[in-house]
């Protein structure tokens, strides 16, 4: 059986990638095709908009699935945990995108008027896939906090 990734995610294995842009005097193009630089294959793509000011979305981790997240439109912030360090990024530039690995817990704040986030899932919708209890979360992670 292979271990959980909660017991050995880390937030630095999360970053930025830049996304394929292109610059035209009529607007700009990103695109996202099978050789781009996202390391997953793309299962599942989903968007949240009209986020009601104050409100935050996530507030979850998920045992196999990958994420890039974007912000298409506005800007976001994304607080990621692994049970012992939080990192927290501004996502406000529709040609990046945050890569999430598995094992990691997220919570989406900060929404500004009018945003849009674009979210690119290694994985098709599997409720089994996610920890929704922070405790929960935290059980999965002890073994960071004893190292």
């Amino acid at each position: 059986m292979t271990q959980d990734p909660h017991a050995n995610s880390r937030v630095e294995a999360c970053h930025i990638i830049e996304l394929d842009k292109h610059h035209h005097a009529n607007g700009n193009l990103t695109v996202v095709e099978d050789n781009s630089p996202i390391p997953f294959k793309i299962r599942r793509t989903y968007y949240l908009y009209d986020i009601p000011g104050g409100e935050s979305r996530g507030g979850h981790s998920h045992h196999n699935l990958y994420q890039l997240i974007v912000a298409i439109s506005g800007s976001f912030d994304v607080v990621l945990d692994d049970g012992v360090h939080q990192r927290r990024f501004t996502l406000n530039r529709p040609y990046q995108g945050l890569l999430i690995v598995p094992g990691i817990w997220r919570v989406l704040d900060n929404f500004s008027s009018g945003s849009v986030c674009l979210c690119l899932a290694s994985e098709h919708y599997d409720e089994k896939d996610y920890v929704r209890d922070y405790e929960t979360f935290l059980t999965l992670t002890a073994n960071k906090r004893t190292e």
